[in-house]
């Protein structure tokens, strides 16, 4: 009595036997990827358009993009087969990406990208279109609401010890600040002190205009705890 033996060939043999692919499947792997690239293009725009932090990336836009674009084939590749998608869930299982992201809304933005890549794998063309354009309009909404709150900034100064307590009455017309360091030396001082405030320009001039201050500058900061 002879004993068959299954060998690895034969897995992958029976696994690929039946996935061929015909005009038709052709033309849907291109139009879903060409709207992958057209959303993830879109998704690169609502991001760079409602962008407030301090250095922008224009490679994490186009890691947007790419997301997207990456997700679609394979999901098509694997929801029609269970073996497939399996195996995909072991080859990324053992993947590590430690790429760290600065800002918690970039995260939002990779996982529109990414949602989107798998709502086109998986055909839903019109639910991915409808989704990213309300998307779109909540984070147009909440940036523009962001926009009318005063700037966050980190104020540098520096100035010489007499013009102390005019800078002090200057700043007190500032509600939102906190001191960040100070450093006294036989040049003067130097302050750099956290502040929110709508109008800069008149708060800087304000400074300038007193005696013994050398410089101030304003860079912008972003605090979530103001």
């Amino acid at each position: 009595m002879s004993t068959d033996t299954i060998t690895t060939q034969d897995i992958f043999s029976e696994l690929f036997a039946n996935q061929t692919i015909g005009p038709s499947s052709w033309l849907s792997v291109v139009f879903a990827v060409a709207v992958a690239f057209a959303l993830g293009l879109f998704i690169y725009w609502v991001y760079r358009t409602n962008y407030r932090g301090v250095m922008y990336s224009s490679n994490f836009g186009m890691t947007l993009v790419m997301m997207t674009l990456v997700t679609t084939p394979v999901v098509m590749c694997i929801k029609s087969s269970i073996q497939l998608s399996m195996g995909m869930v072991g080859a990324l299982s053992i993947v590590r990406f430690r790429t760290a992201v600065k800002d918690p809304l970039d995260t939002a933005y990779m996982f529109w990208a990414l949602t989107m890549g798998i709502l086109l794998g998986a055909g839903q063309f019109f639910l991915a279109v409808l989704s990213s354009v309300c998307i779109a309009i909540l984070a147009f909404a909440t940036s523009h609401m962001s926009l009318k709150k005063a700037g966050t900034y980190l104020l540098v100064m520096h100035y010489a010890p007499t013009a102390e307590a005019a800078v002090n009455q200057v700043l007190r017309a500032v509600r939102h600040q906190q001191l960040k360091s100070k450093t006294n030396n036989r040049a003067g001082v130097e302050m750099t002190l956290e502040i929110r405030f709508e109008r800069q320009d008149l708060l800087l001039n304000k400074l300038l205009s007193l005696d013994g201050v050398q410089d101030a500058t304003l860079v912008a900061y972003q605090n979530e705890s103001l």
